[in-house]
């Protein structure tokens, strides 16, 4: 887009990034799976995610309006936030697609926009498979797009499998009365990520260019059935456990990240 673009009255373009994460561990008892379910409560309780939200709006120079919080019984947290413009540095190009900084910076505005999150823990009633989900999103109207926020929400959990989707929707009209869908170059949500991000997990794309569309999937590249198992070691297993284990995590990470059910097939080795 010109970068000196004139535009008839405000940029009312939506832009929405819809980004879901899911962590996978293995807890063999009742306890276990019950301990897991307490542990994810307590660390993505509505305070905690507040927080993370909070540091979200820092990051893209928001100024809270309002803030929406519940715990939910037996599980679960959602928090809401609405957000308003105020007047940031005007240095940072927000034309070109590149990764957003950590929370240290402000670099961006928002006008009457929201970011929302709502956390989804459960347990696999016979396998022993429990599924932590947590879905944000933000939404903005202006010139910012909220992808420059999602270097920092992928680094805010613990993510076995991240799906990402951005949508630019209506339109804004500069001076002339021409109408403009979009207002900023994109090819791909992984310009927005950073190098380490994209070294540590397998991505696929999968893009409408015009309608403006854009999804990525990602899956961890490592596994290491060490990292998976809640409540106890290696050692508490025998090697035919670990990998009947091994698989049955893989199966579950594969389907979630293919969005399909899959029959029984190999795994990854696991590795201590």
């Amino acid at each position: 887009m010109n970068d000196e673009l004139r535009l008839h009255g405000f940029n009312n373009l939506t832009k929405s990034l819809s980004f879901n994460i899911y962590d996978i561990n293995y807890a063999k008892t009742e306890q276990q799976q019950n301990e897991y379910i307490a542990y994810i409560d307590e660390m993505y309780n509505a305070d905690r995610l507040t927080e993370i939200l909070t540091q979200v709006t820092d990051i893209i120079g928001a100024n809270i309006l309002n803030v929406a919080r519940q715990d939910y019984e037996p599980h679960g947290a959602s928090v809401t936030i609405l957000i308003s413009e105020y007047p940031v540095d005007g240095n940072e190009d927000f034309s070109t697609a590149t990764p957003g900084p950590m929370p240290n910076s402000v670099v961006g505005h928002l006008d009457k926009s929201h970011i929302t999150v709502h956390t989804y823990p459960e347990s696999h009633p016979d396998n022993g498979i429990s599924t932590f989900r947590a879905d944000i999103d933000v939404s903005t109207c202006g010139v910012i797009s909220p992808l420059k926020a999602l270097n920092f929400l992928i680094h805010s959990f613990d993510s076995d499998i991240v799906t990402t989707d951005y949508r630019v929707r209506g339109f804004t009209r500069d001076v002339d009365g021409r109408k403009h869908y979009i207002d900023h170059q994109i090819n791909s949500i992984q310009n927005y990520l950073a190098e380490d991000t994209k070294q540590a997990y397998e991505m696929i794309d999968v893009n409408i260019y015009q309608e403006n569309i854009f999804h990525t999937k990602m899956l961890l590249k490592e596994f290491n059935i060490e990292n998976y198992l809640f409540g106890s070691g290696v050692e508490a297993y025998s090697e035919s456990e670990l990998t009947s284990i091994t698989e049955r995590l893989w199966r579950e990470m594969q389907e979630i990240f293919y969005s399909r059910n899959m029959s029984n097939g190999p795994g990854p080795s696991h590795s201590g």
